[in-house]
């Protein structure tokens, strides 16, 4: 009898390991509001990386017993078609770990919201499956975190594997997203970094599904004036195949910059195309008068209006976003 009662309490304590998802991201997970700050849960979001997730997990493992500090590592299966969930279901480790399985490919943010909310600890801290971040830096980024909002491993190191198709795109939304915020922003979208767990839920709602969770965490925190700090990182190149496509979440990226940042400082967008429209209509009267000798009085009296409409939807903008609470 005895052997029975402790085979079923092993099984059930190896189903509680693995969890598979088939409803939508719960609103809160039962047990995380205590804030448990003494340690760190390490979040891993897993997608067709059957190759080199044995090797991170290892990795990353060592480097957290190193910093002898509580710690957990959720690993998020989102949904891979290769031997990914054999390989996570297969892994053999005495560390805390626990490997959740999305139903489907639900996408990176995705995975990162639901991985947040069953976390047990308060600090979370992210990186990649695929090899390319230092995690042997990780334990100096976590304890960076006694003094600021959030540490991100910015990938402005020695050594930086970026290709180089992609660094002039990265390069103008880092600007872009400079610009907007009013912040110098070394690394916008860097995968290695260590948050608040009451910081990420308080934005969730506005968290997209994809890899833009990080630059909008990012814009997020630096609008609401939260302490940023940027640590160089090298940068290796992955393992495997990356599935970002880059003129498609290029496009996205911007379109989540300025939407981001109209949600926070809107005026940052509207009072420039004001501007614009409004010396366009004062270029367009003096230029037709002196060129045709008389005023383009109907098309510039329109770009007024226009400058006039748009600096007025902008300052209502900010007052309704000054006025709503806080996300969350």
């Amino acid at each position: 009898m005895t052997t029975i009662i402790e085979s079923a309490q092993q099984k059930a304590k190896s189903q509680a390991q693995r969890v598979y998802l088939e409803a939508p991201i719960p609103s809160s997970a039962s047990g995380s509001d205590s804030k448990k700050t003494s340690g760190v849960t390490v979040i891993v979001p897993v997608f067709n990386e059957q190759h080199g997730v044995t090797t991170t997990l290892d990795d990353l493992i060592e480097n957290l017993n190193a910093t002898h500090r509580p710690f957990e590592v959720l690993a998020v299966n989102d949904g891979s078609y290769d031997q990914t969930g054999d390989v996570l279901e297969s892994y053999q480790t005495d560390a805390p770990l626990r490997v959740l399985h999305n139903a489907q490919n639900r996408g990176y943010g995705w995975s990162l919201k639901r991985a947040v909310l069953e976390a047990k600890y308060e600090t979370i801290a992210i990186t990649d499956a695929d090899g390319t971040y230092p995690n042997n830096r990780l334990g100096e980024l976590i304890d960076a975190m006694e003094n600021h909002d959030m540490v991100v491993g910015a990938r402005t190191g020695a050594k930086v594997a970026i290709p180089l198709i992609r660094r002039p795109a990265k390069w103008c939304l880092t600007q872009l997203a400079a610009y907007l915020t009013g912040v110098r922003i070394p690394d916008l979208n860097s995968g290695l970094r260590v948050m608040k767990k009451t910081q990420i839920k308080r934005f969730i709602k506005l968290l997209p599904d994809g890899f833009s969770f990080t630059s909008t965490i990012t814009l997020s925190l630096l609008s609401h004036g939260y302490d940023v700090k940027y640590i160089p990182i090298s940068y290796a190149k992955r393992i495997g195949k990356s599935s970002i496509r880059p003129i498609h979440d290029t496009l996205n990226f911007i379109n989540l910059i300025v939407r981001t940042v109209m949600y926070f400082k809107p005026l940052k967008i509207f009072a420039p195309v004001s501007a614009i429209l409004m010396f366009t209509a004062m270029v367009g009267a003096v230029g037709s008068k002196i060129i045709f000798g008389q005023v383009a009085d109907v098309t510039a009296v329109t770009l007024a209006m226009a400058s006039i409409q748009t600096l007025a939807i902008g300052l209502l903008a900010d007052l309704i976003e000054k006025r709503s609470p806080a996300f969350g």
